[in-house]
């Protein structure tokens, strides 16, 4: 079959194959298909470099699958669709031949969407027939042949795992030693100098918010701003080009994979944020893109008799279709495409509740978790779930099933509050910091399944949460209205920059009790770039839409920043070094033998060395504990089938705002403790090493946090409390 071209040239189609979806190059030529229900015709549109549009109609459907095979069509070859259909909102269709379609398939993509009036429907009684060409992102044909040469995942166990959350431009937009042809981008990411930061801080896992292609939202862009963080995906399969160095399209993807290559390399796991839960589209009143014009019905989801509306759990305006197979199938293509052929560790789902919404309710054995659960390739990843949406029902912290892991947003806000000093918090901080086994043990899921944190990309950066008491969004454009307004922050006396002494030096210790706290829970520890360097947003609790030095990482040095650095790179340390800080197990209350009697695995502690009561707990003024952590008793064998001892440690937290005095317990716990890390000192907040006796008094400052350890029974600590971490477990 031959086609006209609008060049006055000829294009050739065969019949090609409905599957795999998406443009497929075999080193000859190129198959395109497409999925739409309610096509009546298709038309593929390949676009030259000049400008030139061929039309070339798709001349074969399978199962509602539109195919054809280009001879001599290769990588570089950009593309898009035309769907002929049915235009008819109050069924749910809205297929509209004007538009120029992105294919929800495409490898890569090439051209902005730039808020032009052709995107938009603004005809009542019928389609627009504005053309859009030249107003949106056409797919691009990739090669998919790369030199993996060894690669490997670095496949590190739950327990070990540190993540680091980051985006890619504000990472690394400002740093010195990256040039700046590759700042803000993929390679920036993987220059020897960003990679040297990740290693010698300790993190195991970098988080990457979105780099799924997104869009930037037209309301955005006519303020001078943009979707900076990206959760406005068109392409599910397409690496954001707006991250590449090289500009040539489809370049991107060879640049992604080498950066994956080479945080690997480092020992760096790579796990991507991603947004299935809706598309940059948004409702009726946005623009047509790709999916809405391909097949609304079958993508989204409609309100129930009203299908000119679509039904939103996310608040972006649309919400996809769980139940629909080829939604499914979509979702689980882009998943096994990013592990398979991009080498990707794991993945973090944002509003992942919406993925359990088959219908109306959150069910969390809907298909997508069935599928996930027997997949070979994407049960062997890490999982995480943003465990929440806007919806009815939305929030299902601890109600996911057992191979994932979830944010744990309860953590969050017991740190925080234990920290700011809010009554009746003590109990909840203790649940927390032991893995909330509250949460997960009833489905026999273990401490991996909480992902602590203190702050993450939406909200305060940790040097904010101490510095303010009130979100400053205006930046944004909003009238300070956007954002979350209860932040759980407390500013340490003065709101915003100051230069009291006192203030500042309170601001830093409890910067230092919170990274302490979090490194030391059980659970999976995930910190936000730059808390490390003492990063702020100037108050901004909400900097979706701030691509500038509001957002980007400040690699500025200065003594507070390295004392901050040096403290994180001694915790994570710490933690990598004593298993007793990453059980696999939940904490049971048993007790081991011990010259002297049995201790149990955990036992809490009054500061006057007497174990904690109910009553105890249920006082709302009690805001200082010590937790005893038995390194006698950790149960669970290492990777080799051994038994795992560990030294034991005493943590005290002093929350109060004035110094409290703790007695040592008695010498069955311990005949004498080597103070390891006090937040109230000067410096980098290690110990000073000093011994101290059972029974002895120790005071802890205000706010503070007090870390003692000893060596394990019956061994000679030759190595001292800080001891190389055994990489066989």
């Amino acid at each position: 079959m031959t086609v006209d071209r609008s060049d006055g040239g000829v294009a050739s189609v065969w019949r090609g194959h409905p599957y795999p979806l998406g443009a497929t190059f075999d080193g000859q030529g190129t198959n395109f298909a497409l999925f739409s229900e309610v096509a009546e015709r298709v038309d593929l549109i390949l676009v030259g470099d000049g400008g030139t549009h061929t039309r070339v109609p798709l001349p074969e459907v399978d199962g509602f699958v539109w195919h054809g095979y280009l001879p001599g069509v290769g990588p570089g070859r950009r593309y898009g669709y035309r769907v002929h259909g049915p235009w008819d909102p109050s069924a749910g269709h809205r297929c509209n031949p004007a538009k120029l379609l992105l294919d929800p398939y495409a490898r890569a993509t090439d051209g902005r969407v730039d808020n032009h009036p052709s995107l938009y429907e603004r005809t009542p009684g019928g389609p627009d027939p504005a053309d859009s060409a030249g107003h949106t992102m056409l797919g691009v044909v990739t090669d998919p042949f790369f030199d993996w040469g060894d690669d490997r995942p670095p496949r590190r166990p739950y327990a070990e795992t540190v993540v680091y959350e980051a985006h890619v431009r504000g990472l690394t937009r400002t740093h010195p030693a990256v040039p700046a042809e590759l700042r803000g981008t993929y390679a920036g990411l993987a220059h020897p100098a960003v990679v040297d930061h990740l290693t010698s801080l300790g993190v195991t896992a970098v988080e990457l918010m979105p780099v799924h292609q997104f869009v930037h939202d037209g309301a955005l862009l006519d303020r001078g701003l943009s979707n900076y963080w990206g959760y406005n995906t068109i392409g599910y399969f397409a690496p954001h080009d707006g991250y590449a160095a090289q500009r040539t399209p489809g370049r991107q993807v060879a640049e992604f994979k080498a950066m994956v290559k080479t945080l690997h390399a480092a020992g760096l796991e790579v796990i991507l944020d991603v947004v299935y839960n809706h598309t940059a589209e948004g409702n009726e009143h946005g623009p047509t893109l790709s999916f809405r014009g391909i097949d609304n019905a079958s993508y989204y989801r409609l309100v129930d008799g009203d299908w000119q509306h679509y039904y939103d759990t996310t608040g972006t305006g649309n919400s996809l279709l769980m139940r629909h197979p080829y939604v499914l199938q979509l979702i689980m293509d882009s998943l096994r495409y990013w592990v398979t052929e991009m080498h990707v560790d794991g993945f973090r789902f944002d509003l992942a509740a919406t993925l359990a919404r088959q219908f109306h309710e959150v069910d969390r054995l809907s298909a997508f978790f069935d599928l996930i659960q027997q997949d070979p390739v994407i049960s062997g990843v890490k999982l995480i779930a943003e465990p929440w949406d806007v919806g009815e029902g939305g929030y299902q912290v601890g109600n996911f099933p057992p191979l994932w892991s979830e944010w744990n947003g309860r953590y969050r806000d017991a740190v925080r509050d234990f920290w700011r000093g809010t009554e009746h918090t003590l109990g909840e901080f203790a649940s927390r910091l032991t893995g909330s086994s509250d949460l997960y043990e009833h489905s026999r899921r273990r401490p991996r399944a909480s992902v602590n944190f203190v702050t993450a990309h939406d909200g305060f950066t940790l040097r904010d949460l101490v510095s303010y008491d009130d979100k400053h969004n205006h930046a944004n454009g909003e009238d300070n209205r956007d954002g979350e307004t209860h932040n759980r922050s407390w500013n340490c006396g003065t709101e915003g920059p100051t230069t009291d002494p006192e203030v500042l030096l309170l601001r830093e210790r409890q910067h230092k009790n919170f990274l302490a706290t979090l490194l030391l829970s059980q659970g999976i520890p995930m910190l936000c770039h730059g808390d490390e360097l003492g990063r702020t947003q100037r108050g901004n609790n909400n900097a979706y839409c701030q691509d500038n030095e509001t957002s980007w990482v400040d690699w500025t040095s200065t003594e507070e920043r390295r004392r901050l650095l040096e403290f994180t790179r001694r915790l994570i340390a710490l933690r990598a070094a004593h298993p007793v800080f990453r059980r696999r197990r939940h904490f049971r209350g048993e007790s081991v033998p011990r010259a002297g009697g049995p201790l149990a695995d955990l036992v809490w502690l009054r500061p006057d060395a007497r174990e904690m009561s109910d009553a105890d707990w249920q006082r709302g003024d009690a805001r200082a504990v010590a937790a005893f952590l038995n390194g006698d008793a950790i149960t669970e064998p290492d990777a080799r089938g051994r038994p795992v001892v560990d030294d034991s440690f005493l943590l005290l937290f002093n929350g109060h705002w004035e110094p409290v005095e703790f007695r040592l317990p008695d010498p069955l716990y311990g005949e004498c403790w080597t103070a390891l890390l006090d937040t109230a000192a000067d410096g980098d907040g290690a110990g000073d090493g000093s011994e101290h006796k059972a029974g002895a008094s120790l005071t802890v400052e205000a706010r503070g946090l007090t870390l003692l350890g000893r060596p394990t029974s019956g061994r000679a600590d030759t190595e001292g409390p800080f001891r190389r971490p055994d990489r066989s477990r």
